[in-house]
Order: C-alpha cells, then sequence, then structure tokens
C-alpha cells in the first residue's frame, strides 16, 4: 500500500489548508500548513493497539489506544486527563464515549446514519453538536457544526483511498483519533487567520496576541533640546523626569548614566494617563469638611447670620389641617342591584336551560363495548 494523503481544509471552499495526513500502513503524520510535524501516530497489528508518539522524541508514547471487539480504550499518559472509553452499542451502529473509564459519565454519542455519523453531546437534550458527512463518491468527507445542514467546519479530501473506509465503526475510531484537534490547535489556527487578515506576522509562542506591537523606545533613542527631550519616531515634545516637580505622582526613577538597558516595558503614549487630575496631599487634611456641622456650614454660608426656622404649615394644628377632609366624607350608600330580588335575578338563567338527554353512546350495549365489535 503506497502512502496516502488526506489534505483538511478549513470550511467549504479548498483554498485555507489547515493539515495534512499522510496515512500508510505503519502510522500517521500529522503536518500543519507549514509543513512541520505536529502529531505522530503509530499502528501495531499484532497488539490491535495505536499510539501517539512525541514527533521529537518518536520513542516516547503520549497516549495509547487499545481496540477490542467492545469497543476502544484510550490510555492517557498526561497528568490530570482522565482516560476515556468508546464501546459498540445497538450493534454497533453507536458509540458511546465515557470520560474516566468504563462506569464514567457519558460523554458523547455518535451515530451511524443513513450518509454519515452524528455527534451529540451529553447534556444538549439530543440536539446534533456535529456530523460527519461521507461525500457518495468517497472522496472527502465534510464536518458540520450543528446538523446535517449547518456550516461547514473542516472539509477532508483523501487521495489514493477511499473515504468510505472510515465508516466502519473501528475505523471510524481510528479515524476520529487522530483528526480531533486540541484546544490549543484550534486557538493557534485562529491567531494565524488573523494575523493573515491583518497582514502581519502570527503571535510569537508565549506572547500573546494582544501584546503592543509598536516600536520600543529606549534611553539611547531619545535626544536632548534645552531640556526637553523629544523621541526620535515621533515629533510629539516629551518631558523630561528632570523637570517634574518633586511631589508630582508622574514622576519615575532616575536612571543612572551608565544604565543604558532597556527594561523591556513598552510605554504607549498617553495610555497611561487619565482624564481627572489625582488630588496630592495628606488624605486627612482633605476629609476634615467632614466633621464640620450642617448648622455651621449653614451660619457661615448666610450673610447675615441667620438660623433656619421653621415653615408656616407647622403653625396650623393637625384637626384644622384633616377637617375639611373628614367634612367632604359621604355615608355609603347600597348600589341599585341590591334592591332586584334574587329570585327575579335568577329567574331568566332557569328558564334558559334545558333538560338534559341521554346521550347517543347509551344506545351502544356493553357487549358492543367491550368487544369492540358491533353485534347483529
Amino acid at each position: 500500500m503506497t502512502e496516502s494523503v488526506i489534505t483538511e481544509f478549513s470550511g467549504s471552499q479548498r483554498e485555507s489548508i489547515s493539515r495534512i495526513y499522510r496515512y500508510s500502513v505503519s502510522g500517521v503524520l500529522v503536518l500543519d500548513s507549514h509543513d512541520v510535524t505536529r502529531r505522530l501516530y503509530r499502528f501495531d497489528p499484532s497488539s490491535n493497539t495505536m499510539t501517539e508518539n512525541d514527533p521529537a522524541q518518536p520513542g516516547k508514547i503520549l497516549r495509547r489506544f487499545v481496540f477490542d471487539t467492545y469497543g476502544m480504550l484510550e490510555e492517557t499518559f498526561s497528568f490530570g486527563q482522565p482516560p476515556r472509553t468508546f464501546r459498540y452499542e445497538a450493534g454497533g451502529r453507536q458509540i458511546v464515549m465515557r470520560e474516566g473509564g468504563d462506569y464514567g459519565a457519558v460523554g458523547k454519542t455518535f451515530s451511524f446514519e443513513g450518509n454519515g455519523v452524528a455527534e451529540t453531546a451529553f447534556g444538549r437534550d439530543g440536539s446534533v453538536e456535529r456530523v460527519y458527512v461521507f461525500e457518495p463518491e468517497g472522496e472527502a468527507i465534510t464536518i458540520r457544526s450543528g446538523g446535517w445542514y449547518g456550516d461547514v467546519e473542516r472539509r477532508l479530501v483523501c487521495e489514493r483511498i477511499n473515504a468510505t473506509v472510515f465508516r466502519e465503526p473501528e475505523a471510524f475510531l481510528q479515524f476520529l483519533m487522530f483528526t480531533e484537534k486540541s484546544a490549543r490547535e484550534t486557538e493557534a489556527e485562529i491567531d494565524e487567520q488573523v494575523a493573515k487578515i491583518r497582514g502581519t506576522s502570527a503571535a510569537e509562542p508565549g506572547r500573546s496576541r494582544f501584546a503592543y506591537t509598536g516600536a520600543r523606545h529606549t534611553s539611547d533613542d531619545t535626544r536632548e533640546t534645552g531640556g526637553i527631550t523629544a523621541s526620535r519616531s515621533s515629533s510629539r515634545p516629551v518631558l523630561r523626569s528632570d523637570d517634574l516637580p518633586a511631589g508630582s505622582p508622574t514622576r519615575r526613577p532616575e536612571r543612572h548614566a551608565d544604565d543604558s538597558s532597556d527594561a523591556g516595558i513598552d510605554f504607549i503614549p498617553d495610555g497611561d494617563s487619565t482624564s481627572r487630575r489625582t488630588p496630592t496631599g495628606n488624605p486627612s487634611a482633605r476629609d476634615r469638611s467632614g466633621g464640620i456641622p450642617f448648622e455651621e456650614r449653614w451660619q457661615s454660608a448666610q450673610p447675615d447670620g441667620e438660623k433656619l426656622t421653621q415653615g408656616r404649615s407647622s403653625r396650623i394644628p393637625l384637626e384644622e389641617r384633616f377637617q375639611s377632609a373628614e367634612q367632604d366624607k359621604g355615608e355609603l350608600t347600597p348600589g341599585r342591584s341590591a334592591r332586584i330580588p334574587l329570585e327575579e335575578r335568577f329567574q331568566n338563567a332557569e328558564e334558559d336551560k334545558e333538560k338534559l338527554t341521554p346521550g347517543r353512546s347509551t344506545r351502544i350495549s356493553y357487549e358492543e363495548r367491550k368487544t369492540g365489535r358491533r353485534t347483529q
């Protein structure tokens, strides 16, 4: 068997290649879009196992997949990653994935249907998370999200191998293992696509893609002009720290003359400034007004030093205030409906009533009801 190639495209168009799988009888080699080996899988037909090896150290095993007549067991050698089991159910037309072993919680189910496999995540009320659609010609496998008519996530085009080979449960589990993506790989692909759209290179490993990418300015990139320091890359003058007052909060530590090293911090102009001025001084001195009584404040504000006096409404007694309201009250009288006798009220309702008559079902005999057949 010659080496087969499976090319994976992002989306429905054959433009953006995300990964390439070199499939052979000995194993699978997974490469990214830059032809860099990311994963290495080896087959061992004698023990019916498949192992994932470290590409940098091919002798080091990262995961082992053991196949048997009941399904597949995934053995992981990474700390914090529980094993997974994939068991055949419903006569081999469904695969149930459990996290943590044979008695773990159900994570996903894979149902083999007419033209593909439907993947359902547990806890989604039976809704399909994604489907694997096998094209009739056997040239490609299309992975859609959300259902059979959802958006195309990936499309795997096969060369020198028929895609229908992976429709069998055991072969599909093998296909599922070497084509699944980790969260780190998915994030790296997103960063690469964003970099292509922006026209810049991808972010370096270990560095956030939101980091400041502008030019760095050090003490060697500035020139002194009459007490004002101006950056070479900007025509906007910047005051030196020596020109600021000693009590200013924006004063930075002085740098020695022989210290020309860069601290590695990117200072964005006006990036750390605030729109409001921060009050300075002793906090206790700023909070003295809190202890001044209101009477003292009011007297100092009045030109004649008058005191607060009561309003005119306080001189009116409560009886006088509510006397007019009590006088306007009237006695409650019964409404006109109270004069109509009850017999007259319900007389029309009694006359309109019809006598109850037996329904048609009473004409059917009990034997006919019980047997469900019409008697002669």
